[in-house]
């Protein structure tokens, strides 16, 4: 028994030891400042000069004029209140499993995968030759002019497209059988938008693939019932060729392509380092 206490005694002795027991306390002490240190700091919100300076900047933005001082001090408040219950919420645990939450982060992630990018400035030749393989994207809409006759089912009921058959058969150019349309009868100029916003998707599909003639068409199908048609011009869409289209326009889309060409290869390095489990 007294040699093993000699021993330990002994033991005790030995610089190395010292070394480890010194390491071991200076551990326990930084350990017990330290959260104690995070827990003071927990309570503490601090504004920087640099916060402040962003909320005069985003009041400026929005109200084009300096905020009073009053307008200031409800400013801070705002945004103590904000950070005071921002960190209560996570106390409570109220960020786990909330789809809001998850989805807005989704969103910051990827605003800094868009951040961190670094798209240049494209040459015309690297404009050119991306243009030649999207030169679908600038295709110019077809446009036409036409009037309609307007046939009613509200008025006519099932007769409306029976008696726009009719009609056709003994229209002139400027006959006067229709009814009364809530919009206007003669349209000049319009692209199958526009067309679309008025009469209906269908309706302008139908349109631009008809001729124009010296003669009434139809009928044609809308939302609001049926049409007889004179197109007095159509022109088809087609692809401008390079030099027509806004360089502005183009150097847009060239760097709006890259972005998310940038975007979608971080994602895909991300998601490696990750599991997908699926049932």
């Amino acid at each position: 028994m007294s040699t093993s206490v000699s021993a330990m005694v002994q033991g005790l002795r030995e610089p190395l030891v010292h070394f480890l027991l010194i390491g071991i306390g200076l551990f326990v002490v930084y350990s017990v400042f330290s959260s104690a240190g995070n827990q003071s700091n927990s309570n503490r919100i601090q504004l920087t000069a640099d916060d402040i300076k962003l909320l005069q900047i985003t009041w400026m933005a929005q109200w084009q004029r300096a905020p009073t001082p009053d307008e200031m001090r409800g400013l801070i408040e705002t945004r103590v209140r904000q950070e005071v219950l921002y960190r209560e919420a996570l106390s409570l645990g109220l960020d786990q499993n909330d789809e809001i939450i998850k989805r807005r982060l989704a969103q910051k992630m990827e605003f800094l995968a868009e951040d961190v990018s670094t798209i240049g400035t494209p040459t015309p030749e690297e404009l050119k030759a991306w243009f030649e393989q999207n030169s679908a994207r600038f295709a110019l809409p077809g446009r036409l002019t036409f009037r309609h006759l307007y046939f009613s089912p509200d008025k006519r009921g099932q007769q409306a497209k029976h008696d726009a058959e009719q009609a056709l058969q003994s229209l002139s150019a400027v006959s006067r059988v229709g009814d009364q349309f809530v919009d206007q009868d003669y349209f000049t100029d319009v692209s199958p938008d526009a067309v679309a916003r008025v009469f209906g998707t269908a309706f302008s599909e139908s349109l631009f693939k008809m001729k124009s003639s010296q003669s009434w068409q139809g009928p044609v199908e809308s939302g609001l019932g049926w049409h007889l048609v004179w197109i007095e011009t159509i022109t088809p869409g087609r692809i401008p060729p390079f030099e027509e289209v806004n360089p502005e326009q183009l150097k847009s889309e060239w760097i709006s392509e890259k972005r998310e060409e940038t975007k979608r290869k971080a994602f895909a390095d991300i998601r490696k380092r990750y599991e997908i489990a699926l049932p």
